[in-house]
């Protein structure tokens, strides 16, 4: 399943990326993971500068993944108020 999940990133990723620039180098990496039941859950990341990360779902029931790209606009430190 790993292996799976790393692939289906990976080729999402060179998907889409710019076509007028050289293919970079890069690597897929699992950030975390959970498995339910029949269900699978992955948080993924590459090493490109490119602020996204990747939430994949894998259905087990439907035999289905699911795929959601998100892009990191901002880290916010909120402090705890007593």
């Amino acid at each position: 399943m790993d292996e799976k999940a790393l692939k289906i990133v990976r080729e999402y990723i060179e998907e889409h990326l710019d076509k007028s620039d050289e293919k970079p180098n890069f690597e897929v990496f699992m950030v975390w993971k959970c498995k339910a039941l029949q269900n699978w859950k992955y948080l993924l990341s590459s090493t490109l500068f490119d602020g996204m990360y990747y939430e994949l779902t894998y259905n087990g029931d439907k035999k289905e993944w699911y795929l959601d790209a998100y892009k990191k606009f901002q880290n916010v430190v909120i402090p705890e108020v007593e």
